[in-house]
């Protein structure tokens, strides 16, 4: 495999385009004093009351806006096409609390330890760059609710297509050297983290996310300070984000200041009742029914798709084509991909292209060759090394969470 700095070179110079002459100064007038930059371009998502507006936010391309306040906008479906890693400009954004950092100067920006610690500690960015070891991996970050717009019977909440997630390269300290560094004290169990969005309103709870000790000292859990070989975007956490590979990005908290280790579980707002799915073997309760015990979301669930065509493109009879997609999991690393042109009739096996990394995305790539007009149903189902996959139909919860069914395609052939 090669090493994750090999796969992007980017350099300061585009970085400092991309964000513009203006700086951090431009970002925080712009988003503090007017709404975002709304295209005269809109996008129809393939379900009910999907028309949306592509819209320019500092930092970013058009985009497909879900809200303003918090800032909640998901990459256009057409980029997972482009290339392994999601581009910054393009990466999508998932806020829970209105009130977002705009403007945050980074030598005065400090990052605090304290709980359950033998020595409660305060951290700079340059001393987490220089006194711990820099460490790099490429990770998938998908929002839970990803793919919520398409759950019949519908479910409350943002109603995204599949394009809240992205593949990047993370570059950090170790959350667990971090800790060491402190020391966690006799009985540590859980450690919590919040950054600095805040609500509205002081009956909103501060967004305060959790993981067991074990998992915040797993050598992947990382205090993240670039993406892609650059600095934060700050819509995606500038100047530290909290990177948990294989998690939903619920945990992923953006501008993370504060860290604190606990003895006893957490039980915040949004650890319990928000972000937890039925506690069985497929998350999944039938409509009208309601479960009978849950548990917090956790780790990625077997997902894979097709990203060189889109629902209802015209082929060509008898002309190959090279269709190719992506596939991703919790962390264990895909192993299989199966393509079907007959709605899961028949099935063959997918090319799986370069390995980078068990908890990125995986390309592959089959020959398709139609060889009849009319309706071809292509579908794409992928496995892990555990053996886990994707099931025909699609599972129900009333979050709409974990959405991973086989996904079909249908391109018209004449």
């Amino acid at each position: 495999m090669s090493h994750p700095s090999a796969i992007l070179a980017l350099t300061r110079r585009r970085f400092l385009r991309n964000l513009g002459i203006a700086g951090f100064g431009a970002f925080a007038k712009a988003c503090s004093e007017a709404a975002p930059v709304a295209r005269s371009e809109t996008i129809k998502m393939p379900f009910a009351n999907g028309q949306r507006l592509l819209v320019t936010f500092p930092q970013k391309r058009p985009l497909i806006l879900l809200t303003t306040r918090p800032p909640q906008l998901e990459t256009p479906f057409s980029i997972f096409n482009q290339g392994l890693l999601t581009p910054n400009d393009a990466f999508f954004v998932r806020y829970h609390l209105a009130q977002v950092p705009v403007s945050i100067e980074p030598d005065a920006f400090q990052l605090s330890i304290k709980g359950t610690v033998n020595t409660p500690m305060m951290f700079s960015m340059a001393d987490l760059k220089t006194k711990f070891t820099p460490f790099e991996l490429i990770a998938v970050n998908q929002c839970s609710g990803n793919g919520r717009g398409f759950s019949i019977p519908r479910v409350a909440g943002g109603q995204m297509g599949n394009g809240a997630m992205g593949n990047a390269l993370w570059k950090g300290a170790r959350l667990k050297d971090v800790l060491n560094k402190a020391g966690l004290g006799a009985g540590a169990k859980q450690v919590t983290f919040k950054g600095m969005d805040s609500p509205v309103v002081q009956k909103t709870p501060d967004f305060v996310k959790a993981l067991e000790v074990e998992q915040a000292l797993d050598e992947d859990t990382l205090l993240a300070y670039e993406m892609n070989a650059e600095p934060l975007p700050m819509l995606n956490g500038f100047p530290l984000r909290l990177v948990v590979p294989g998690y939903y990005g619920t945990y992923w908290v953006k501008h993370l200041n504060e860290i604190t280790v606990l003895s006893e579980p957490f039980d915040g707002y949004w650890m319990n009742p928000a972000y937890r799915v039925p506690d069985n073997a497929c998350a999944c309760i039938e409509f009208g029914s309601a479960p009978s015990k849950t548990r917090p979301i956790t780790r990625y669930n077997v997902r894979s798709f097709i990203t060189s065509l889109s629902d209802g493109r015209q082929v060509t009879v008898g002309r190959q084509l090279t269709i190719r997609g992506i596939a991703f999991d919790g962390g264990y690393g895909i192993t299989q991909v199966l393509f079907s042109e007959d709605a899961g009739k028949n099935w063959r096996q997918a090319h799986l292209g370069k390995d980078a990394g068990r908890y990125s995305f995986r390309e592959w790539t089959t020959p398709f060759t139609p060889q009849r007009r009319g309706i071809f149903q292509l579908q794409v189902k992928a496995t892990n090394r555990i053996g886990q996959s994707q099931p025909l139909e699609a599972l129900w919860n009333p979050a709409g969470y974990m959405r991973n069914v086989v996904e079909t395609v249908s391109v018209n052939a004449a």
